[in-house]
């Protein structure tokens, strides 16, 4: 199945309408911040950054752009658009769903005014219809393939199956274990803001909750090992996508922990410190091996099967090949086996011709929780 036109074009438009609204609130924060390393500081999570303006955005909004960017010339040339498409509306309607509350809170309107909160709550509503329009569009605007011409979607190679699915696996239960020490250990009235948000957690206008993003980062990275481990062709846009949050999450946890000297008095931290600092590199690794093993161009697909070496058109063994026939069947330029060829010797006799055969090749809460989007 491949994508239609029609439904690359309008894929590539709802990209670059969903790029354009998080890149305008991204402009915004730079620009209230005063100096964008204040910003880059604030996204890292330090405890000690202080921006001129509160920022709106979290570190996550820059990965969605990235990923948004990619799915616009994805939707437009990728033999996986379909799944791409798919993929990047599901991980935009996960991050912008909890604003349809936090957006209308009372405290949101204390932090940020009547004015600001207005965009955000509409901009909230455009690209949540926008998400599911990009997910409709993926799997309705699909068709059987017509000409041959057109590449075929492409699964994830066995070793990079394998790969994602101990990365992708290991990543998922580190979070899902953070986040039920959290459930345990955080008193039960500040659990709810961690999750939802609120008051006594805090987040910025057009960002998720901490433990909203974990849970939903975490089930997306088991989705992904489940399905990485059975190929499926999805695996690896949607792979991509959760390696660029992994990384992010990842790398903001290493300088957090560099910034805070945390790195050099490693021995000198409690277990918790420990391990926190220890799931920073893990998501960091994890995010940079996914990437690397799902980048590569995998099988194509076709009803099910791969073809040949890699699907790059190479027939398979046994299979009617392109340009040679097979053993016993009418030829095209070269002569059966004992019938008068022209120019070239019969079967058993000396020659310089193609022989007979077919087919090619015979952190401690709430300050410092652990990493998340």
């Amino acid at each position: 199945m491949i994508l239609t036109r029609g439904a690359r074009i309008t894929g590539a438009v709802l990209s670059a309408v969903l790029a354009a609204m998080v890149a305008g609130w991204i402009v915004r924060d730079v620009r209230a911040a005063g100096d964008p390393l204040d910003l880059l500081r604030y996204w890292a999570g330090y405890t000690d950054a202080r921006p001129e303006g509160l920022p709106a955005t979290s570190q996550a909004d820059a990965v969605l752009l990235v990923v948004l960017t990619c799915a616009f010339f994805a939707a437009l040339r990728s033999s996986v658009a379909a799944s791409t498409l798919v993929a990047t509306g599901v991980v935009t309607f996960a991050l912008r769903l909890p604003g349809v509350w936090t957006i209308g809170a009372s405290w949101a309107d204390e932090r940020y005014g009547d004015e600001l909160r207005t965009r955000a709550l509409i901009g909230t509503f455009v690209a949540l219809a926008a998400g599911l329009a990009l997910i409709v569009t993926g799997a309705a605007g699909r068709r059987q393939q017509a000409d041959s011409y057109e590449p075929l979607p492409t699964r994830p190679g066995q070793g990079a199956g394998v790969t994602a699915f101990l990365v992708f696996g290991a990543s998922g239960a580190v979070m899902i274990a953070w986040e039920i020490r959290q459930f345990v250990t955080l008193p039960s009235a500040l659990y709810p803001d961690w999750f939802i948000g609120g008051r006594l957690i805090p987040t910025g206008l057009t960002a998720t909750p901490p433990g909203w993003s974990s849970v939903a980062l975490a089930v997306l990275c088991l989705v992904v090992a489940w399905t990485a481990l059975f190929r499926a062709v999805h695996a690896r846009p949607l792979g991509m996508i959760v390696a660029g949050f992994l990384l992010a999450a990842g790398a903001s946890g290493i300088a957090r922990a560099f910034h805070h000297r945390m790195v050099d008095r490693f021995g000198d931290l409690v277990a918790e410190q420990q391990l926190i600092v220890l799931t920073s590199v893990l998501l960091a690794f994890a995010g940079v091996t996914g990437l690397l093993a799902l980048a590569r161009r995998g099988f194509e697909d076709a009803d099910g099967r791969n073809q040949g070496y890699g699907g790059y058109g190479y027939p398979q063994s046994g299979a009617p090949g392109y340009g040679y026939p097979q053993s016993g069947a009418p030829g095209y330029g070269y002569p059966q086996p004992g019938a008068p060829g022209y120019g070239y010797p019969q079967s058993g006799g000396p020659g310089h011709g193609y022989p007979p055969g077919g087919g090619a090749g015979s952190p401690p809460p709430p300050a410092s929780p652990p990493p998340g989007w």
